[in-house]
């Protein structure tokens, strides 16, 4: 991925990790749309945040879809960089018969909004010289959570079909790139003030690090990442699971 001429799109952006590496992008030297539900506030980041496109999108909606990518067709014909961005976690008990809400909830917008996404907009990156599309799962893929049991299997899924995307895009000019983050300090969970997750602005200092360096990269792995990411392969799965169910276990 080209960090500094692509042109980016990232719906789910509007805060956390996605605002923050739509910023970065921008600094680096991209163009960046910012895609999400609520007008008013893709309004108010394009005022602060002078150069930064805006496109109102609802992930979890066919025909919004539809019609942001149409939009984006027409006004940046150019866009060759898809960021699946958007998501959501929420605790549930499987015990009680409402985490069905959650667990449906959770898979519309973590599995089948990126699903949509690469759906619709794959067709335009094909037709670039370079395109790239980053997916965005978690290290709770490789070694899940307790409290979030659907997150952690969305997450699952979307690195098990970047894996199948990028294998049949092989022979195309589209980069597959799997971001796997960590614990972030975002409100995501309520984790903004948390001591074990990694301050964002470190975590997106590192991935804009590993894209210029690896631009050819698979996956985006920062260093706090790995604990989780390679404890199977390391040996470690049990002694890692211990450590995230032992901070949640009733």
């Amino acid at each position: 991925m080209n960090i500094t001429s692509s042109t980016v799109f990232i719906p789910g952006a509007t805060s956390g990790i996605g605002l923050g590496l739509a910023l970065r992008l921008q600094a680096a030297g991209s163009t960046v749309i910012v895609g999400g539900r609520r007008t008013e506030l893709l309004q108010q980041i394009a005022a602060e945040h002078p150069g930064i496109d805006t496109v109102e999108i609802d992930t979890t909606d066919p025909v919004s879809i539809a019609a942001a990518q149409a939009d984006l067709a027409r006004r940046h014909p150019a866009l060759d960089a898809l960021v699946t961005m958007a998501g959501i976690m929420e605790p549930e008990d499987l015990r009680d018969p409402a985490s069905l809400d959650v667990a449906e909830r959770t898979i519309a917008v973590n599995l089948l909004g990126p699903i949509r996404l690469v759906n619709a907009f794959l067709p335009g990156l094909l037709a670039q010289p370079t395109a790239t599309v980053m997916t965005v799962s978690s290290g709770l893929a490789y070694v899940p959570l307790a409290a979030t049991p659907t997150y952690n299997a969305t997450k699952a899924a979307i690195h098990s079909f970047s894996e199948s995307l990028r294998v049949q895009l092989t022979k195309s000019k589209v980069q597959v790139i799997e971001l796997v983050p960590p614990a972030t300090r975002t409100t995501l969970m309520g984790q903004q003030n948390s001591d074990v997750a990694m301050p964002l602005e470190e975590f997106l200092t590192e991935v804009m690090d590993l894209l210029r360096t690896q631009p050819d990269a698979e996956q985006i792995l920062v260093e706090r990442v790995k604990w989780q990411r390679n404890a199977e392969a390391e040996g470690r799965y049990q002694d890692v699971l211990n450590v995230l169910s032992a901070r949640y276990r009733d």
